[in-house]
């Protein structure tokens, strides 16, 4: 039986996701496929997977994602599954023993106008002492609206508004900002009846002090989704404000005593404003945690520095997102016509020793695949049409395109001539909606990159995006129309991996 679902986890290869392995293997039922999408940045290192696995039988596919964040992770995982939902798992959870039956019923009784169900978390804290600042902040997990340590979503809506938003580096907001992406286009989430467990991972000294970082991300959410985020995402209030009062107060006593004598008053009433604001903020984590020497000493050192790490942040994420819009994602398909896009433009050709991809033409089409974009290929080939070749000539030519710059997820030729009056051959839209069908694609998420305006027109006519790349046969009224014009194919697919489609 299919399966319905996908899961995808992304991974930094941190020891609990051998853990995490080693109990999906275990759990009764049929184990979906499974996607682990490898994180880390520098070179390729293989992931240590448990050999349980194997036993099961189990497709278990592995992708990397370069080090980019749990976001862009995400969406290369869910862009290799088929599937009609994805499931996600963060790589440090371990599921109950009816996780599998229970995810199971739980997508099996989502009405159509439900396009994501959570899953339960449960985070084990000691039970001989009070929880550190860590540990409830750990804690608060199990509270928290749409997270993806245990989330599916179904594929479908997933595409329709462009995955994960990969401006997010870290895993902060990426989740909450997806959920309200979905709910405000796709329909309800729903909270499910399988449950996971977030085990509390071991922290250092200063990883309260490293996550100020995401206030950036913070000011990301209301730049997309207004004064009102938090409401709508359920999100609990932050301290930016008293973090600002804080470090305004420490700023005002600063100055006042580098002034001088005549602003003593001015020093004092700074110095004691800051010094308000750290002692509220120190008692505020001590007083409900476990109050021993190491704890107390380190809610002390890292409430003084917050503060104005805090608004560091804050100020950094104003500047670098002031002129952010909203996030569209890659495509889910890139076309490319062949002749003069893909490989050098030979006439008729049907000698497969006479195929040389343009410069760059590899490399664009693995950068590609790397983020999890299919690929295809639309070409008109009316020398079959008119007798110049033969259809085994194309099919061998292809066979050499595909050996050099393949695999491509989706062919597709026309071999008649304009005569014919066919509705595959460019500009006409048919190959653009066929390649769609076949990788199920919608066209609107789907981009042909061509080296002529039929190629633009076709995508047009399809619903893709047109982008024009200009060789010498390009006429210049083609390159004047053109909506999206760009001078080679590797910068073409840069600028579509930069989501500029």
């Amino acid at each position: 039986m299919t399966s319905p679902t996908t899961i995808v986890i992304p991974t930094l290869g941190r020891p609990s996701l051998t853990a995490l392995l080693q109990r999906l293997a275990s759990l009764p039922g049929t184990l979906p496929p499974i996607v682990l999408v490898d994180d880390r940045p520098g070179p390729a290192q293989p992931l240590d997977l448990p050999t349980s696995l194997d036993v099961r039988g189990e497709a278990v596919v592995v992708r990397r994602s370069g080090g980019r964040g749990p976001a862009a992770a995400r969406n290369v995982g869910w862009r290799v599954a088929t599937t009609p939902w994805v499931s996600f798992l963060d790589d440090d959870v371990l599921p109950d023993e009816d996780w599998l039956e229970l995810l199971a019923a739980d997508l099996a009784a989502a009405p159509l106008n439900v396009a994501g169900s959570q899953g339960r978390v449960w985070v084990p804290l000691p039970a001989d002492r009070r929880p550190t600042d860590w540990e409830r902040g750990t804690a608060g997990l199990a509270t928290a609206t749409w997270i993806t340590a245990d989330m599916s979503y179904r594929r479908p809506a997933l595409a329709a508004v462009g995955g994960f938003d990969e401006r997010f580096p870290r895993a902060y907001r990426e989740d909450a900002d997806l959920g309200l992406r979905v709910v405000a286009s796709r329909g309800a989430i729903t909270q499910g009846s399988r449950r996971i467990a977030h085990p509390v991972r071991p922290t250092g000294w200063w990883t309260s002090l490293r996550q100020q970082a995401g206030n950036a991300d913070d000011v990301l959410m209301r730049r997309l989704h207004g004064r009102d985020w938090r409401r709508r995402a359920l999100a609990p209030a932050g301290r930016r404000g008293r973090h600002l009062a804080t470090v305004g107060s420490g700023a005002v006593g600063l100055v006042a005593v580098a002034a001088g004598n005549r602003h003593r008053r001015l020093a004092v009433v700074g110095a004691a404003g800051w010094a308000l604001g750290i002692a509220e903020f120190v008692a505020r984590r001590i007083a409900p945690g476990p109050g021993n020497p190491v704890e107390v000493a380190k809610m002390v050192t890292t409430s003084v520095a917050i503060p104005p790490a805090a608004v560091w942040h804050t100020a950094r994420g104003l500047w670098q997102h002031r002129r952010t819009g909203p996030w569209r994602g890659l495509p889910e398909l890139v076309l490319f016509d062949r002749d003069g896009t893909l490989v050098e433009n030979v006439p008729y050709n049907g000698d497969p020793a006479q195929v040389r991809p343009v410069d760059g033409a590899a490399e664009a089409v693995s950068a590609l695949r790397e983020r999890g974009v299919k690929v295809g290929v639309v070409t008109n080939q009316s020398g079959i049409g008119s007798g110049r070749i033969s259809i085994d000539d194309v099919k061998a030519v292809n066979r050499r395109v595909d050996e050099l710059l393949g695999p491509f997820d989706v062919w597709e030729v026309c071999p008649h001539t304009a005569a014919d009056a066919c509705g595959c051959r460019k500009p006409a839209p048919g190959m653009v909606k066929a390649a769609c069908r076949e990788t199920g694609v919608d066209p609107a998420h789907c981009v042909l990159v061509g080296d002529i305006g039929s190629d633009v027109d076709a995508a047009e006519a399809a619903g893709a995006v047109g982008v024009l790349v200009p060789t010498a046969i390009t006429r210049p009224e083609e390159i004047d129309t053109a909506a999206v014009v760009y001078g080679d194919v590797g910068t073409a697919v840069a600028e579509v991996l930069r989501c500029h489609w």
